[in-house]
Protein backbone atom coordinates (compact mmCIF):
# COMPACT_ATOMS: atom_id res chain seq x y z
CA UNK A 1 0.00 0.00 0.00
CA UNK A 2 1.74 3.51 -0.65
CA UNK A 3 0.43 7.07 -0.25
CA UNK A 4 1.13 10.05 -2.97
CA UNK A 5 3.25 12.89 -1.48
CA UNK A 6 4.12 15.81 -3.08
CA UNK A 7 5.42 15.57 -6.37
CA UNK A 8 5.67 12.25 -7.96
CA UNK A 9 7.50 10.58 -4.79
CA UNK A 10 5.14 7.52 -3.13
CA UNK A 11 5.82 6.39 0.75
CA UNK A 12 4.89 2.91 2.06
CA UNK A 13 2.89 2.97 4.83
CA UNK A 14 3.27 0.01 7.51
CA UNK A 15 0.28 -1.82 7.40
CA UNK A 16 1.41 -4.06 10.44
CA UNK A 17 3.11 -3.79 13.85
CA UNK A 18 6.69 -4.83 14.38
CA UNK A 19 6.15 -8.22 15.73
CA UNK A 20 10.09 -9.51 15.84
CA UNK A 21 11.15 -11.40 19.25
CA UNK A 22 13.88 -10.79 20.96
CA UNK A 23 16.51 -13.43 21.18
CA UNK A 24 15.11 -14.76 24.79
CA UNK A 25 11.40 -13.99 23.66
CA UNK A 26 12.70 -16.69 20.85
CA UNK A 27 14.39 -18.50 22.71
CA UNK A 28 11.43 -19.29 25.19
CA UNK A 29 8.57 -19.56 22.69
CA UNK A 30 11.02 -22.25 21.21
CA UNK A 31 11.11 -23.95 24.40
CA UNK A 32 7.55 -23.74 25.58
CA UNK A 33 6.40 -25.14 21.89
CA UNK A 34 8.71 -28.69 22.69
CA UNK A 35 6.97 -28.79 26.31
CA UNK A 36 3.64 -28.36 24.78
CA UNK A 37 4.50 -31.05 22.14
CA UNK A 38 6.19 -33.91 24.16
CA UNK A 39 2.99 -33.49 26.86
CA UNK A 40 1.09 -34.15 23.23
CA UNK A 41 3.00 -37.21 21.74
CA UNK A 42 4.29 -38.91 24.95
CA UNK A 43 2.28 -41.04 27.45
CA UNK A 44 4.04 -40.51 31.03
CA UNK A 45 6.78 -37.42 30.45
CA UNK A 46 8.47 -36.71 33.72
CA UNK A 47 10.85 -33.60 34.30
CA UNK A 48 14.52 -34.47 35.78
CA UNK A 49 15.31 -31.73 38.23
CA UNK A 50 18.05 -30.98 40.21
CA UNK A 51 17.51 -27.52 41.54
CA UNK A 52 20.14 -26.23 39.66
CA UNK A 53 19.54 -22.82 37.64
CA UNK A 54 19.14 -25.43 34.35
CA UNK A 55 16.87 -26.66 35.59
CA UNK A 56 14.90 -23.88 37.55
CA UNK A 57 14.51 -22.15 34.35
CA UNK A 58 13.02 -25.19 32.80
CA UNK A 59 10.64 -25.48 35.51
CA UNK A 60 9.95 -21.92 35.04
CA UNK A 61 9.59 -22.44 31.26
CA UNK A 62 7.28 -25.68 32.09
CA UNK A 63 5.16 -23.36 34.43
CA UNK A 64 4.79 -20.41 31.28
CA UNK A 65 3.62 -23.66 29.11
CA UNK A 66 0.71 -24.52 30.95
CA UNK A 67 -0.71 -21.68 32.71
CA UNK A 68 -3.10 -21.28 34.26
CA UNK A 69 -3.24 -25.25 34.23
CA UNK A 70 -0.98 -27.07 36.62
CA UNK A 71 1.96 -28.78 35.14
CA UNK A 72 0.99 -32.38 34.05
CA UNK A 73 3.75 -34.23 35.02
CA UNK A 74 6.14 -35.14 37.86
CA UNK A 75 9.95 -33.97 38.53
CA UNK A 76 12.35 -36.52 39.11
CA UNK A 77 15.47 -35.51 41.71
CA UNK A 78 18.50 -38.17 41.76
CA UNK A 79 19.57 -37.63 45.31
CA UNK A 80 23.56 -39.03 45.58
CA UNK A 81 23.52 -38.10 49.11
CA UNK A 82 26.29 -35.41 48.66
CA UNK A 83 23.91 -32.37 47.15
CA UNK A 84 24.21 -28.74 48.83
CA UNK A 85 21.97 -28.03 51.55
CA UNK A 86 20.47 -24.72 49.40
CA UNK A 87 20.08 -26.49 46.98
CA UNK A 88 17.45 -28.92 48.44
CA UNK A 89 15.93 -26.24 49.92
CA UNK A 90 15.33 -24.34 46.60
CA UNK A 91 13.81 -27.54 45.17
CA UNK A 92 11.51 -28.28 47.95
CA UNK A 93 10.30 -24.35 47.79
CA UNK A 94 9.82 -24.54 43.86
CA UNK A 95 7.55 -28.07 44.39
CA UNK A 96 6.01 -26.13 47.20
CA UNK A 97 4.99 -23.22 45.03
CA UNK A 98 4.02 -24.73 41.83
CA UNK A 99 2.47 -27.71 43.68
CA UNK A 100 3.97 -30.71 41.30
CA UNK A 101 4.67 -34.31 42.32
CA UNK A 102 8.53 -34.62 43.42
CA UNK A 103 9.78 -38.35 42.94
CA UNK A 104 13.53 -38.56 44.65
CA UNK A 105 15.62 -41.31 43.35
CA UNK A 106 17.78 -41.51 46.52
CA UNK A 107 21.34 -42.96 45.54
CA UNK A 108 21.66 -44.33 49.24
CA UNK A 109 18.78 -46.57 48.75
CA UNK A 110 19.41 -47.62 45.04
CA UNK A 111 23.01 -49.09 46.58
CA UNK A 112 21.51 -50.57 49.70
CA UNK A 113 18.71 -52.27 47.28
CA UNK A 114 21.26 -54.04 45.07
CA UNK A 115 20.57 -51.66 42.16
CA UNK A 116 24.21 -49.72 41.94
CA UNK A 117 27.04 -51.66 43.96
CA UNK A 118 29.40 -48.71 45.67
CA UNK A 119 32.77 -49.94 45.33
CA UNK A 120 34.51 -46.92 47.11
CA UNK A 121 36.18 -46.13 44.14
CA UNK A 122 33.07 -45.02 41.97
CA UNK A 123 31.53 -41.42 42.51
CA UNK A 124 28.46 -40.30 43.12
CA UNK A 125 27.95 -39.13 40.23
CA UNK A 126 28.16 -42.09 38.39
CA UNK A 127 26.24 -44.33 40.36
CA UNK A 128 23.09 -41.60 39.32
CA UNK A 129 23.54 -43.56 35.99
CA UNK A 130 21.76 -46.99 37.20
CA UNK A 131 19.67 -45.00 39.99
CA UNK A 132 17.87 -42.72 37.46
CA UNK A 133 17.20 -45.69 34.78
CA UNK A 134 15.75 -47.60 37.33
CA UNK A 135 13.58 -45.25 38.81
CA UNK A 136 12.39 -44.52 34.47
CA UNK A 137 11.55 -47.99 34.51
CA UNK A 138 9.76 -48.21 38.03
CA UNK A 139 8.12 -44.76 37.11
CA UNK A 140 7.16 -46.00 33.37
CA UNK A 141 8.60 -43.02 32.11
CA UNK A 142 8.76 -42.57 28.66
CA UNK A 143 10.33 -38.90 27.80
CA UNK A 144 12.39 -37.10 30.34
CA UNK A 145 13.15 -33.57 30.09
CA UNK A 146 16.96 -32.54 30.82
CA UNK A 147 18.49 -29.14 31.11
CA UNK A 148 21.42 -30.26 28.82
CA UNK A 149 22.66 -27.38 26.35
CA UNK A 150 25.00 -27.83 23.42
CA UNK A 151 27.30 -25.15 25.02
CA UNK A 152 28.23 -26.76 27.53
CA UNK A 153 30.03 -29.67 26.76
CA UNK A 154 31.48 -31.41 23.48
CA UNK A 155 29.06 -34.34 23.89
CA UNK A 156 25.87 -32.47 24.78
CA UNK A 157 26.73 -30.61 21.50
CA UNK A 158 25.96 -33.91 19.83
CA UNK A 159 22.84 -34.28 21.02
CA UNK A 160 19.70 -33.62 19.47
CA UNK A 161 16.13 -32.41 21.24
CA UNK A 162 14.62 -35.49 20.97
CA UNK A 163 17.34 -37.91 22.33
CA UNK A 164 16.59 -41.62 22.02
CA UNK A 165 17.31 -43.89 24.53
CA UNK A 166 17.21 -48.22 24.03
CA UNK A 167 15.91 -50.48 25.96
CA UNK A 168 18.80 -50.54 27.82
CA UNK A 169 18.75 -46.73 28.67
CA UNK A 170 21.55 -46.54 26.45
CA UNK A 171 22.36 -43.12 23.79
CA UNK A 172 24.28 -43.81 20.35
CA UNK A 173 25.23 -40.71 19.20
CA UNK A 174 25.29 -42.38 16.01
CA UNK A 175 21.64 -43.56 15.72
CA UNK A 176 20.07 -40.05 16.68
CA UNK A 177 17.33 -38.92 14.39
CA UNK A 178 17.49 -35.43 12.03
CA UNK A 179 15.35 -32.82 13.24
CA UNK A 180 15.16 -30.47 10.05
CA UNK A 181 13.04 -27.67 10.22
CA UNK A 182 12.02 -28.55 14.01
CA UNK A 183 10.39 -31.34 13.26
CA UNK A 184 10.82 -34.34 16.26
CA UNK A 185 10.43 -37.92 15.51
CA UNK A 186 9.13 -39.44 19.14
CA UNK A 187 8.13 -42.64 18.07
CA UNK A 188 9.64 -45.61 20.37
CA UNK A 189 9.46 -49.12 20.62
CA UNK A 190 8.95 -51.30 23.83
CA UNK A 191 10.87 -49.83 26.82
CA UNK A 192 12.69 -47.30 24.86
CA UNK A 193 12.87 -43.57 26.31
CA UNK A 194 13.27 -40.38 24.68
CA UNK A 195 15.63 -37.70 26.86
CA UNK A 196 14.02 -34.46 25.81
CA UNK A 197 16.52 -31.02 25.85
CA UNK A 198 14.08 -28.03 25.73
CA UNK A 199 17.38 -25.67 26.25
CA UNK A 200 19.55 -27.08 23.81
CA UNK A 201 20.07 -23.89 22.11
CA UNK A 202 20.28 -21.60 25.12
CA UNK A 203 23.91 -20.70 26.23
CA UNK A 204 25.03 -19.81 30.16
CA UNK A 205 24.48 -15.89 28.93
CA UNK A 206 21.38 -17.05 28.15
CA UNK A 207 20.00 -18.80 31.11
CA UNK A 208 21.39 -15.92 33.01
CA UNK A 209 19.55 -13.07 31.25
CA UNK A 210 16.20 -15.29 31.70
CA UNK A 211 16.25 -15.42 35.15
CA UNK A 212 17.98 -12.07 35.99
CA UNK A 213 14.33 -11.03 33.23
CA UNK A 214 12.11 -13.09 35.40
CA UNK A 215 13.53 -12.87 38.73
CA UNK A 216 12.77 -16.43 39.60
CA UNK A 217 14.41 -17.72 42.80
CA UNK A 218 17.88 -19.75 43.13
CA UNK A 219 20.16 -21.50 45.48
CA UNK A 220 22.10 -19.13 47.33
CA UNK A 221 25.28 -20.53 46.44
CA UNK A 222 25.66 -19.37 42.91
CA UNK A 223 25.95 -16.24 44.61
CA UNK A 224 29.39 -14.53 46.13
CA UNK A 225 29.36 -15.88 49.71
CA UNK A 226 32.17 -16.83 52.32
CA UNK A 227 32.99 -20.62 52.32
CA UNK A 228 36.07 -23.20 53.54
CA UNK A 229 37.45 -24.41 50.48
CA UNK A 230 40.68 -26.36 49.50
CA UNK A 231 42.46 -26.83 46.39
CA UNK A 232 42.32 -30.00 44.17
CA UNK A 233 42.95 -30.62 41.03
CA UNK A 234 43.15 -27.50 39.72
CA UNK A 235 39.29 -26.84 41.67
CA UNK A 236 38.10 -24.83 44.72
CA UNK A 237 35.73 -27.85 46.67
CA UNK A 238 34.05 -27.75 49.74
CA UNK A 239 35.45 -28.75 52.88
CA UNK A 240 32.56 -31.33 54.42
CA UNK A 241 32.57 -34.55 55.83
CA UNK A 242 31.80 -36.50 52.53
CA UNK A 243 35.16 -34.76 51.46
CA UNK A 244 37.97 -35.09 53.20
CA UNK A 245 40.94 -33.75 53.04
CA UNK A 246 44.11 -35.59 51.79
CA UNK A 247 47.68 -34.88 52.79
CA UNK A 248 49.25 -31.74 51.75
CA UNK A 249 45.34 -30.01 51.15
CA UNK A 250 44.74 -27.04 53.63
CA UNK A 251 41.22 -25.49 53.49
CA UNK A 252 40.62 -21.51 54.20
CA UNK A 253 37.66 -19.25 54.07
CA UNK A 254 37.47 -17.89 50.20
CA UNK A 255 34.93 -15.28 48.69
CA UNK A 256 33.19 -17.71 46.07
CA UNK A 257 30.48 -18.64 44.43
CA UNK A 258 29.18 -21.64 41.69
CA UNK A 259 28.50 -21.57 38.10
CA UNK A 260 26.94 -25.16 38.42
CA UNK A 261 25.75 -27.58 41.33
CA UNK A 262 25.89 -31.44 41.61
CA UNK A 263 27.46 -33.69 43.87
CA UNK A 264 29.52 -31.52 46.49
CA UNK A 265 32.26 -34.00 46.65
CA UNK A 266 33.30 -32.97 42.72
CA UNK A 267 31.42 -29.48 42.21
CA UNK A 268 33.91 -26.80 42.59
CA UNK A 269 33.43 -23.46 43.08
CA UNK A 270 35.46 -20.57 41.64
CA UNK A 271 36.49 -16.79 43.25
CA UNK A 272 34.16 -14.40 42.64
CA UNK A 273 32.43 -10.89 44.03
CA UNK A 274 29.75 -11.09 41.75
CA UNK A 275 26.59 -10.96 44.28
CA UNK A 276 24.06 -9.39 41.58
CA UNK A 277 22.18 -11.05 38.50
CA UNK A 278 24.11 -8.13 36.86
CA UNK A 279 27.59 -8.97 38.20
CA UNK A 280 27.31 -12.41 37.20
CA UNK A 281 26.06 -11.79 33.29
CA UNK A 282 28.94 -9.10 33.71
CA UNK A 283 31.57 -12.25 35.08
CA UNK A 284 29.87 -14.65 32.35
CA UNK A 285 30.49 -12.64 29.40
CA UNK A 286 34.58 -12.35 29.89
CA UNK A 287 34.66 -16.35 30.71
CA UNK A 288 37.08 -18.46 28.63
CA UNK A 289 35.98 -21.75 29.88
CA UNK A 290 31.90 -23.12 30.39
CA UNK A 291 30.73 -23.72 33.89
CA UNK A 292 31.43 -27.54 33.47
CA UNK A 293 34.52 -26.87 31.91
CA UNK A 294 35.41 -24.89 34.98
CA UNK A 295 34.28 -26.66 37.91
CA UNK A 296 33.00 -30.53 37.42
CA UNK A 297 35.60 -32.94 38.30
CA UNK A 298 33.46 -35.66 36.55
CA UNK A 299 34.35 -34.40 33.32
CA UNK A 300 37.76 -34.66 33.91
CA UNK A 301 38.52 -37.91 34.38
CA UNK A 302 38.84 -38.42 30.75
CA UNK A 303 38.74 -36.63 27.47
CA UNK A 304 35.42 -38.64 26.53
CA UNK A 305 34.36 -38.81 30.02
CA UNK A 306 30.70 -37.31 29.47
CA UNK A 307 30.13 -38.91 26.30
CA UNK A 308 31.08 -42.27 28.03
CA UNK A 309 28.59 -41.50 30.91
CA UNK A 310 26.13 -40.59 29.14
CA UNK A 311 26.11 -43.90 26.67
CA UNK A 312 25.65 -45.52 29.63
CA UNK A 313 22.15 -43.19 30.43
CA UNK A 314 23.34 -40.53 32.40
CA UNK A 315 21.50 -37.27 31.57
Amino acid sequence: MFIRTSGDERWPVPTHSDYRLSQLDELEAESIHIFREVVAEFEKPVLMFSGGKDSIVMLRLAEKAFYPARIPFPVLQVDTGYDFPEVLACRDSWVDRLGVRLVVASVEQAIADGVVVDDGRTSRNRLQIGTLLAAIEEGGFTAAFGGGRRDEEKARAKERVYSHRDEFGQWDPKNQRPELWSLYNGRLHEGEHMRIFPLSNWTELDIWHYIAREDVEIPSIYFSHRRRVFERDGMLLTESGFNPLREGETAAERTVRFRTVGDLTLTGCVESTAGTFQEIVDEISVARLTERGATRGDDRFSEAAMEDRKKEGYF
